[in-house]
């Protein structure tokens, strides 16, 4: 039978909050109590509610704020499957709604108010060897940069990882990339669009760029607490299991978290999102599932300093001992460049842009002759390669979106070479000095949970 929990306020009379109880009990499951979170309209005082109501309840010691770590400790002790919202306003704003349901969600339960039920992601713990999730906080805030990033960091460090991935134009049955054994070119994957993959997924590009076997799986939809409509991850976690590898990496999509128990994790928090789609709504919820979060973009324009404190600042206040890094990306070929002309097409914003030239023209000798911050816009993409292509001998390009489809198929057609280019996370604050350091240290953290269990 479900367990369930009610929050219930002073701003309703008892006996109207324990007629509602009752329906509870008739129509909904076993009621193991209520959490009063406040409000005296209505009422003497708390005390009359544990008094009066009929049912077990547990009062918060202070009445000026909500009572998150009440609801979260009776949850798990009380084994509750859902709390059920019977308080309203003024007691509760609807920013207070989503903290109580991240705080639910985040001890295993469902929150159900009136009209809304919202459920966590339900996790499959089938996993047999040391793993870690890696999601995000968004679209476009670099998380498969960074999972890239770190495939490479701990395949380079020993770690023998391989890596699960989510993609909302992932293949119909997961598919495995040796990115060990396979020269990924640009003609093999123009080959594989061709054949009706879509070669940019961001399996591809993390097995091109980190050189590790990978698992790629699809989904689609993603929910408020990051529950997809449907995916086959389940069984590509399976068949990473008997991959040649001695770590997991489980990847996932936009704001989309993989439904796969993992011994840590990462959260990728992109500094120049708006704080409250962060801190806010159901980004607590990710947060807490982490052990580190990488704040991406922190630089100018795309976040001020301002923004980027109050950003590290309000992730450090959703969970304790959260560790967290600072990061710009730079752009890096994976092929040497030095003293070709190229056109550079990417998916960073093109405030940003500037930056990135003149780093690749720096670092890598280079000259940028022109760019396009649209490959995830085909129209504009192809019109922008159109306007550049006779100038250019090489197309330094990204591993996503239409990098294949059509940067890959209009430069080869027009003579340029392709090298694809990887986004490294550069450590510009936080807790570490070398985000290669903080992987490692979740992968550890990892590790030593799967041998204690």
């Amino acid at each position: 039978m479900t367990r369930i929990l009610a929050l219930v306020d002073g701003e309703h009379y008892i006996p109207v909050t324990r007629a509602a109880l009752r329906v509870v009990e008739e129509e909904l499951g076993e009621l193991v109590g209520a959490v009063f979170i406040g409000g005296t309209e209505k009422i003497g005082e708390p005390e009359d509610v544990k008094r009066e109501l009929g049912v077990r309840v547990w009062l918060p010691e202070r009445e000026d704020e909500l009572p998150l770590g009440l609801i979260e400790e009776v949850v798990e002790r009380e084994d509750v499957d859902v709390v059920l919202d019977l308080s309203d306003e003024p007691v509760v704003s609807p920013d207070d709604r989503f903290r109580i349901a991240a705080t639910v969600l985040s001890a295993g339960a469902e929150y159900w108010c009136p009209d809304l039920k919202l459920k966590p992601v339900e996790m499959h713990d089938v996993l047999e060897k040391p793993s870690m999730r890696i999601i995000g906080t968004g679209k476009r805030v670099g998380k498969t940069a960074v999972s890239a990033y770190s495939c490479r960091v701990l395949h380079a460090r020993g770690y023998n990882p391989c890596v699960v991935v989510m993609g909302r134009g992932g293949p119909r049955e997961p598919e495995v990339v040796r990115g060990d054994e396979i020269e990924l070119t640009p003609e093999y994957l123009l080959e594989q669009a061709e054949k009706g993959k879509h070669a940019a997924s961001d399996h591809w590009e993390d097995a091109l760029l980190s050189r590790i076997p990978t698992v790629g799986c699809r989904r689609c939809a993603g929910g408020l607490a990051g529950r997809t409509f449907i995916d086959n991850v389940l069984q590509g976690a399976e068949i990473a299991n008997d991959l040649p590898a001695d770590f997991i990496v489980v990847e996932g999509s936009g704001a989309a978290i993989p439904p796969i128990e993992t011994d840590a994790g990462i959260v990728i928090v992109g500094a120049n999102q708006p704080l409250r789609h962060v801190t806010g709504y159901l980004g607590p919820y990710r947060i807490r599932m982490c052990d580190l979060a990488i704040l991406t973009m922190c630089e100018e324009p795309m976040a001020d300093e301002d923004k980027v404190r109050r950003v590290e600042r309000g992730v450090r206040r959703v969970k304790d001992g959260l560790e967290v890094v600072r990061t710009v990306f730079r752009p890096k070929p994976v092929e040497d460049v030095s003293g070709k002309k190229a056109v550079f097409v990417t998916t960073a914003p093109e405030a940003v842009v500037p930056k990135l030239v003149e780093h690749l023209e720096s670092e890598y000798g280079c000259e940028i002759v022109g760019t396009s911050p649209h490959l995830s816009n085909r129209p504009k993409l192809r019109r922008d390669l159109e306007r550049y292509v006779d100038e250019a001998e090489v197309l330094l390009t990204e591993l996503k979106a239409a990098a294949v489809d059509v940067a890959t198929r209009e430069a080869l057609r027009a003579g340029l070479d392709v090298v694809y280019v990887d986004n490294v996370p550069i450590a510009v604050g936080g807790d570490y000095d070398h985000v290669g350091d903080a992987v490692e240290s979740v992968a550890e953290r990892a590790i030593d949970r799967f041998e204690g269990d």
